[in-house]
């Protein structure tokens, strides 16, 4: 079967001085999977405004299918992203996220993250999405902690924790690890090994330049980052996540974390330098712009 990946969560634009991107972390995700050829289906929602025909553009532009009830008479959800003079990025958020129940019952694969997965009314939703997804289709997970306005931070904490147990596939920062173990006193590397061992199959932590560490069945892996010149930050987990993503369909690892066959340590090598290779593509330019197949061919030196 062909993959087909239904991602559900926040559509936005990010506002950067008098420019404005596209993004948000689900969104960013579904169009970095359609550039490298897996077909996705976004669930989201934008306002009948000028923002919110940008966001439709550039879906229809990278090939990203939206789901029926994409635009509404509200208005687009904003972040104004501030970049730091180490290409860091912080964010103020204008959002308004909530969607209607979708369909996965077609998908091979079902991703959330971000605010989607915990802001009402939308975010029970999205967590109802990935637990209705069938026991063959694999279920993805970026908690891309956004902690100033996901309410009430113990709550946040639960409900990110308990969707992660039930997902095979959970990616998050190393910064998302360290406010995950702030109530229990947990180092980042406690927390990743703690999600693993909640059921997560590949549990892996982005740690910026230092590359990342994944776990997988109880085996830690580490792999470094890619060289390169920094441009600004704003994507880059998200680039991480689509090519960590594409590398696991790619090479057929999906239906082994779904039927719980063990995975050799090459196989997640390559998994794990295909999404830094996404990753590094990413930072190298302005905005979140995801490689497209040539380019992380190039990186990957397989082009």
């Amino acid at each position: 079967m062909k993959p087909r990946a239904v991602v559900v969560g926040e559509a936005l634009v990010d506002v950067v001085g008098d420019d404005a991107y596209v993004g948000g972390s689900p969104l960013n995700v579904a169009v970095g999977l359609s550039r490298l050829g897996v077909a996705a289906c976004l669930h989201a929602r934008v306002g009948d405004d000028d923002h919110g025909a940008l966001i439709a553009s550039h879906l229809d532009e990278a090939g990203v299918e939206r789901c029926p009830t994409f635009v509404d008479s509200g208005r687009t959800s904003t972040a104004a992203a501030t970049v730091e003079a180490d290409g860091s990025a912080s964010y103020e958020f204008d959002l308004d996220w909530r969607i209607d129940e979708p369909d996965v019952s077609e998908a091979t694969l079902v991703h959330t993250g971000s605010i989607a997965a915990v802001l009402e009314p939308g975010g029970s939703v999205a967590r109802a999405a990935i637990r209705a997804a069938g026991p063959a289709t694999l279920r993805s997970f970026d908690p891309n902690i956004r902690a100033d306005i996901m309410g009430d931070a113990g709550r946040a904490r639960r409900l990110i924790c308990d969707l992660a147990a039930v997902c095979h596939v959970v990616k998050l920062s190393d910064e998302d690890a360290a406010w995950l173990g702030v109530e229990t006193g947990q180092t980042a590397e406690e927390v990743l090994r703690s999600i693993s061992d909640s059921g997560a199959r590949l549990a892996v932590m982005t740690r910026g330049r230092n590359g990342c560490m994944a776990i997988v069945d109880g085996a830690a892996v580490e792999r470094p980052a890619y060289p390169v010149e920094l441009v600004d930050t704003i994507g880059a987990g998200d680039a991480f996540m689509s090519g960590l993503l594409f590398g696991i369909v790619r090479d057929g690892i999906d239906r082994h974390l779904v039927e719980g066959r063990s995975l050799g340590p090459e196989e997640i090598v390559r998994v794990l330098d295909t999404a830094l290779a996404s990753a590094a593509i990413a930072v190298s330019r302005s905005g979140a712009q995801p490689p497209s197949p040539d380019e992380l061919d190039g990186l990957l030196g397989r082009g």
